[in-house]
């Protein structure tokens, strides 16, 4: 099977789960009705949740296995349990953490990117806030400036934030900290600094985690449409400026289940911003007339603007958007930023990857009621216009073809089906799974650990293997 396209993403907290995070006790199943009340399994105590987050949060990978059954009823209580042991983490790790919260551009900070990253990476920032705190915490807005002098730009770009009219908001205004090829936004290192600005931003309990947006200017056009589509299960909305990516390097298929903004000039045709921009366009209105309601979407080629753009209307727009963090149809192109992949988007967590470059891997996800579809293609760009003047590839033919290995965790909480009742699963057409799926605290510490978002704490989980018949 081949396709070619254009483009190609509340009840009483029970005895057992109180001694995770107060003792041990010896280990018993325990239903999802919930008339149960046993112990969870020896070894579980609240000390070790936290050293096992630490170890994540510097960089270990192995997945908690003890497991510890829990009532459906239990699964609020365990939520707020489970990301108080987070937010204790966060707080014992050794590592730079944020400057003082106070008003936007009153003190700066810096953070030292991991050498191997980067070599010399300081990355100055700041760290900020626009008026009385809301309810439900500070909109975030990350943004990220152009090429020019990094001076100039870093200062521009504070006085620019402080003038938008967006507030009450939180602000993460970096500067670049390497000239040059690091020039980059997109880059492992900076990677490496959205993930921590977003682990730490949420353990504050000051910000909205359904209210994040990212967006910048000219190179920070670039960087945000990328980010945009490889971070999108974190945001409500984007919004890159006076750019324009080729959608190879920012798959439109991610930004599904977020706003997203893109303003250029019409005139702005340096390294074809404003063409790249028109393909945009094309391909987001193309997705939003296959998939009412969804690719909610704002792009707009200025008339008679070059690379100077009105920057005030990006974040009035986007401060009205809203995270969905549990959609029931979600379209995910696994694509590489720098060399990296993400482990996992929305609800789903990769185990094992089902194909190396120059493929990609592709899932797209419908829930309907109790019945769960995962398609699972390898796919790969074949270039079909490359520009003669810097060797842009432009426009793309993709192939897609159904994957048959790799393996993947589906995560599954009340918000997405009834865990009262017998779920289905099936992926590429062949059924994976039918049953019962049991609700244990194992699968929110890892899920916790995998996305460090209140929001997806997930209680129950999947795991596929697709070369199992």
């Amino acid at each position: 099977m081949r396709k070619t396209g254009l483009f190609m993403a509340g009840g009483s907290l029970c005895l057992s789960m109180a001694l995770l995070f107060m003792g041990c006790a010896s280990k018993d199943a325990n239903s999802n009705a919930g008339t149960s009340k046993n112990p969870v399994e020896e070894g579980c105590s609240g000390e070790g949740v936290v050293s096992y987050f630490c170890d994540r949060i510097e960089g270990k990978s192995a997945l908690w296995t003890d497991s510890s059954p829990m009532a459906l009823d239990d699964v609020a209580a365990m939520r707020k349990k489970v990301w108080q042991k987070w937010v204790e983490a966060n707080e014992k790790c050794n590592e730079e953490k944020f400057i003082d919260f106070a008003a936007l551009g009153d003190r700066s900070g810096k953070w030292k990117l991991p050498e191997a990253l980067e070599p010399d990476a300081v990355m100055p920032y700041y760290w900020g806030y626009k008026g009385d705190e809301p309810d439900g915490g500070y909109p975030l807005y990350l943004y990220i400036h152009g090429s020019g002098n990094r001076d100039r730009e870093w200062s521009n770009g504070l006085k620019l934030c402080k003038s938008f009219d967006d507030a009450p908001s939180a602000y993460f205004i970096p500067q670049i900290p390497n000239v040059g090829d690091y020039y980059r936004w997109y880059q492992k290192a900076k990677q490496f600094a959205w993930e921590k600005m977003l682990r730490l931003a949420f353990v504050t309990g000051k910000i909205n985690p359904n209210k994040v947006y990212f967006f910048g200017i000219s190179e920070g056009g670039y960087g945000s449409q990328r980010l945009a589509s490889f971070y999108a299960d974190y945001l409500a909305g984007a919004g890159p400026m006076a750019g324009g990516e080729p959608l190879k390097n920012a798959p439109v298929t991610n930004c599904r289940n977020i706003a997203f903004s893109l303003r250029t000039g019409a005139e702005d045709n340096g390294f074809y911003r404003n063409t790249l921009t028109g393909y945009v366009k094309e391909a987001f209105d193309a997705m939003a007339e296959a998939n009412p309601g969804s690719f909610v979407h704002w792009i707009e080629l200025v008339p008679g603007m070059g690379h100077s753009i009105d920057y005030d209307k990006t974040t009035p727009w986007l401060k009205t958007k809203v995270r969905d963090p549990y959609p029931k149809r979600v379209m995910w192109e696994n694509f590489e930023m720098d060399g990296v992949y993400r482990k996992g988007f929305y609800n789903l967590y990769v185990t094992e990857r089902s194909c190396n470059a120059p493929y990609r891997t592709y899932y797209d996800m419908r829930i309907e009621e109790n019945v769960i579809n995962v398609a699972v293609y390898e796919v790969k760009y074949n270039t079909r216009e490359t520009d003669p003047n810097w060797g842009i590839e432009m426009t793309f033919d993709c192939i897609y073809v159904p994957a048959t290995e790799g393996k993947f965790t589906l995560f599954l909480s009340p918000e997405l089906v009834d865990l009262s009742k017998e779920v289905t699963l099936c992926v590429n057409g062949m059924e994976k799974f039918k049953g019962m799926v049991a609700t244990d605290v194992k699968h929110l510490i890892n899920s916790c650990a995998a996305f460090f978002d209140p929001e997806r704490l997930y209680p129950a989980a999947i795991e596929v293997d697709l070369a199992v018949k």
